[in-house]
């Protein structure tokens, strides 16, 4: 089973970048997916997850500005993220759940990605 999230990169203040996250080896389409984020010296935040019926959550900081979605045709989850401040920085993982539920608890996701690096300067 893998999860490949890829998508970052380098950004200014106020811009987007769309995240994709590839999964292989099994599908998810019963299993809710979910993107975290670790900025250095952090822990492990909750950003955004959606059920296995398209019912999404996302953190405060993120509401109105990110979008969580899934093709499960593609096997994919992306998340798009719009008026990006600095304080968005940090590597991106996705995640899929034990189950169908979204949570925002890491210990609720049993597969997690390597994670990709956004970068948004001021």
């Amino acid at each position: 089973v893998q999860l490949q999230a890829y998508g970052g990169g380098l950004v200014q203040a106020g811009g987007s970048l769309r995240l994709s996250c590839a999964t292989s080896g099994r599908a998810f389409i019963n299993n809710a997916m979910a993107w975290f984020r670790q900025a250095p010296g952090k822990e492990r935040e909750f950003v955004a997850a959606i059920s296995w019926n398209g019912i999404s959550t996302y953190t405060d900081s993120v509401k109105g500005r990110f979008t969580i979605s899934r093709d499960n045709a593609k096997n994919t989850v992306y998340l798009q993220m719009s008026s990006l401040k600095p304080e968005d920085t940090a590597v991106y993982l996705c995640a899929a759940a034990r189950g169908g539920i979204s949570g925002t608890r890491k210990d609720e996701y049993r597969y997690w990605g390597q994670g990709t690096l956004v970068t948004v300067s001021s």
